[in-house]
């Protein structure tokens, strides 16, 4: 396997993972923003093979539609969709994801019929302007740079949130660990985990030119790799350390949650 296939299947198991631990955390909570997270991933996890595919075989017509509709066009959208829910509100999310919902179908309706105005490059990254028309260039740019504006932009203001509340809780005796927030997620925590979330949004975004060496199949595939990566940790960090049904939370960390959520 070469290394660029490698860093495909590594790029597909991790987006495999992200999507089974958030699946499985929709299905204990039942949170809209973890169902979104769970779509997205699961988009990813398929652009990911596609490319993986891609790097073993060459470039097909199908592999490079499968890619460029979940990759570039659809999977940021649905992972800002979280945020949207998450910043927003349940009846501000349910109403983005309604028309997202349209207009993935839409998308998915042109990605898979527009005709391939060029043969494709076997051994490199198809370039979308030389293979499609203006349609799906044009959803790619606006999915893809829409959604990374509100997946970053709303990661940076929760963790600039979260600093402003840790800040105006610095007269406060800290508490000792019995007093720590049942759910295990401190507001430190949190704050690492927007962090990550919007490191790993830039580094997707560039689609491969951070990591640019000459090789354009093998830059993407590093930065597919480490951009879900970083999202994955990102997740993994903002998980709870023992899990309660109904956490309670102390007046101290009470205060700190109130502080964030007005801030």
């Amino acid at each position: 396997m070469t290394f660029t296939a490698a860093l495909g299947a590594l790029a597909t198991l991790v987006s495999v993972a992200f999507c089974l631990s958030t699946l499985e955390r929709w299905r204990a909570n039942r949170k809209p923003h973890e169902w979104a997270w769970t779509v997205s991933m699961a988009m990813f996890a398929s652009a990911s093979a596609a490319y993986f595919v891609a790097a073993g075989l060459g470039w097909g017509a199908w592999d490079f539609r499968a890619f460029y509709l979940f990759g570039a066009i659809l999977n940021v959208p649905y992972l800002a969709l979280g945020t949207v829910y998450l910043l927003g509100g349940v009846p501000l999310g349910d109403r983005v994801r309604s028309w997202l919902n349209l207009t993935a179908a839409f998308c998915a309706g042109v990605v898979l019929t527009a005709p391939l105005l060029a043969p494709l490059d076997v051994e490199g990254i198809p370039s979308g302007r030389e293979v499609f028309g203006p349609g799906p260039r044009i959803m790619a740019a606006v999915g893809s740079g829409v959604g990374a504006v509100v997946l970053i932009g709303g990661a940076l203001w929760s963790a600039v949130r979260l600093v402003r509340a840790r800040r105006a809780m610095a007269a406060v005796p800290a508490p000792g660990a019995a007093d720590r927030p049942a759910s295990g997620v401190t507001p430190g925590r949190l704050v690492v985990t927007n962090v990550l979330i919007a490191a790993g949004s830039i580094v997707l975004g560039t689609g491969g030119t951070l990591f640019g060496s000459g090789d354009a199949m093998q830059g993407f595939g590093i930065a597919l790799a480490v951009g879900v990566t970083l999202l994955f940790v990102g997740f993994l960090v903002s998980n709870p350390t023992r899990p309660t049904a109904a956490p309670t939370l102390s007046p101290y960390w009470r205060e700190v949650h109130d502080l964030a959520t007005a801030a």
